[in-house]
């Protein structure tokens, strides 16, 4: 159902702040978007001051009487903020050595890395698949490496390196899905190759050959930021 919101961004913000809602902010194309630590998702567009709420239990509730109004602020005392999930979503393309590498690097933080074709299909399209097993993920790592060539038409002279395409297909799923400062792409760097996306403010982490000693520590600082407790002596 949508509302109506005529204070503003910075009014909105406040108000989810003044009532301990902790997550991320984000904003695309002019709408901004809250995802909350404890599943809530809000959507605002200032242009027509619309507001919508989805998401899961209880954080779609919360914000549902955060906006009527029948919400108690927080204390002063907030409590402990819940640690994300240790579900992390893997996006590769042909690169397998990298994939293990990663895999056996996320394993060692105690995380649970989430690899598409490991999983049952249970019937389901690869679209339905990735909705239904990212649902409860709280981090996406993007394998981009060189796998394809590519280039403009009759423009054979600017041909590059590419990341496959269902690597940037579900590169895009996981901004939608988790807003980009929950998703990392580690990009292979062993030869000049396009980024998938131009996309502004996307956290890009160059590798060569060693993923864990090039990539690992800006990773692992990136999902600090995020919450995410990781033993710096695992790294």
């Amino acid at each position: 159902m949508k509302r109506k919101y005529f204070d503003g961004i910075e009014a909105l913000q406040a108000l989810f702040n003044d009532h301990g809602q902790k997550g991320d902010w984000t904003e695309n194309n002019g709408s901004h978007q809250f995802r909350g630590l404890r599943g809530g998702i809000l959507n605002y567009w200032p242009g027509t001051h619309s507001i919508t709420v989805q998401g899961k239990s209880p954080g779609k509730e919360e914000f549902e009487a955060i906006l009527d109004g029948g919400a108690e602020q927080a204390p002063v005392a907030v409590a402990a903020v819940e640690e994300p999930s240790k579900k992390v979503f893997v996006v590769y393309g042909h690169d397998e050595a990298a994939r293990t590498q990663l895999d056996a690097m996320l394993r060692r933080w105690g995380l649970e890395p989430v690899i598409l074709d490991q999983l049952p299909s249970k019937g389901q399209t690869i679209i339905e698949k990735l909705e239904d097993y990212t649902e409860d993920v709280g981090f996406g790592v993007v394998l981009a490496t060189p796998d394809d060539l590519g280039y403009p038409k009759d423009h054979e002279d600017q041909k590059a390196y590419r990341a496959r395409q269902n690597v940037v297909m579900e590169l895009g799923m996981m901004l939608v899905k988790l807003g980009r400062p929950r998703v990392a792409i580690l990009l292979g760097s062993q030869v000049d190759m396009e980024r998938p996306s131009d996309i502004q403010g996307l956290i890009y982490i160059p590798f060569k050959t060693d993923l864990q000693k090039d990539a690992g520590p800006l990773l692992a600082k990136e999902m600090a930021e995020q919450g995410y407790n990781i033993d710096v002596k695992k790294l």
